[in-house]
């Protein structure tokens, strides 16, 4: 059987068959899931032992908690592309969890950006210490964005309110009532801001990043040290998660959605940027096996806490085998 979609524009009869989708895309959101669930776990686990005593580590660990968000999504798309299972599905995908893989999306560049401001004061001022009072408003404004994005996409799974069929769950805006198609476009406007302002954010921190290490890479040749300088640069690591995983997706977004609502493509056209937008959207969900990288490489409380977990199981590991070696050597 056929899977196909029809693309609306100048040509009403352009169809592709579905075949990327429906293979590959699912394998690879298969691989992303079971090394984003492992790593993002274990990160998980490490945060639960380091206390939130900086802005920067309660930015972190909102940003752990969307990205697992995010991973669980990722089975029930892989089973409704795949045709796994019944169509039925493909309306819990279109009114829960799509809803909640943007919202954690949006979460997670809204923290990047905020992470990245928090690296810049500390790259400006080395020395300075978070106080109680900055970690306490850290952590109302985590809470006040988690509401945000939540009271912005919450209506979104309420007003996907029409009735599945096997022929409206093939696009989800079919699924939508009137208001819900409004609304669904004032969400896509206001995630275009949020996204464009981090970029800016992101863009204009790290330039005066740069200003920074330059200036403290001419101080460490006048004096002969230059430890600080190469402990520095891993804060470029953020900006490289953000542009792998972000920035494709959303210039790809911009003639795909032409595409989809202008007579502007041929019906090749509207196909590759159908494949585009979906390929760069597969680069948003690896920034939950990537975030983690941050964490190690940014976080020494994290990484600290991280080795010595590693280095108890290494050693819980060794004195079990050399009690299984003992007990067989045990004579009855």
């Amino acid at each position: 059987m056929k899977a196909e979609y029809s693309l609306p524009g100048n040509n009403s009869n352009c169809s592709t068959e579905n075949r990327v989708n429906q293979a590959l895309f699912p394998l690879l959101y298969t691989l992303i899931f079971f090394v984003g669930l492992i790593m993002n776990g274990l990160a998980m686990g490490v945060f639960f032992q380091i206390s939130s005593k900086s802005n920067f580590i309660v930015f972190l660990k909102n940003t752990v908690i969307s990205d697992i968000l995010m991973i669980l999504t990722f089975p029930f798309k892989i089973l409704s592309d795949a045709k796994l299972v019944s169509w039925e599905l493909r309306g819990f995908v279109c009114k829960v969890t799509q809803v909640i893989f943007y919202f954690t999306m949006y979460i997670s560049i809204i923290f990047l950006g905020l992470i990245t401001i928090d690296r810049y004061l500390k790259t400006a001022r080395p020395f300075k210490t978070s106080s109680t009072d900055k970690v306490l408003t850290a952590k109302i404004l985590s809470v006040l964005i988690w509401i945000f994005m939540f009271s912005l996409s919450l209506p979104n799974m309420i007003l996907t309110n029409k009735k599945p069929t096997l022929k409206n769950v093939k696009k989800c805006a079919d699924l939508k009532s009137d208001f819900g198609l409004v609304w669904h476009e004032i969400v896509n406007y206001v995630c275009q801001f949020i996204f464009w302002v981090s970029f800016a954010i992101i863009v204009v921190c790290y330039t005066l990043i740069s200003k920074e290490l330059y200036k403290s890479y001419k101080r460490t040749r006048r004096t002969g040290t230059t430890s600080r300088k190469t402990v520095n640069i891993k804060v470029f690591i953020i900006i490289g998660v953000f542009f792998i995983c972000f920035v494709p997706f959303h210039f790809a977004r911009i003639p795909y959605t032409l595409s989809q609502t202008r007579d502007v493509f041929e019906c090749s056209t509207q196909n590759t940027l159908f494949y585009i937008k979906e390929g760069t959207l597969w680069l948003t969900s690896l920034n939950a096996c990537l975030d983690p990288f941050i964490y190690f490489a940014l976080c020494k409380s994290f990484r600290k806490s991280l080795l010595n977990t590693l280095h108890k199981c290494v050693a819980k590991t060794r004195r079990d085998e050399i009690t299984d070696t003992t007990d067989e050597e045990t004579p009855m």
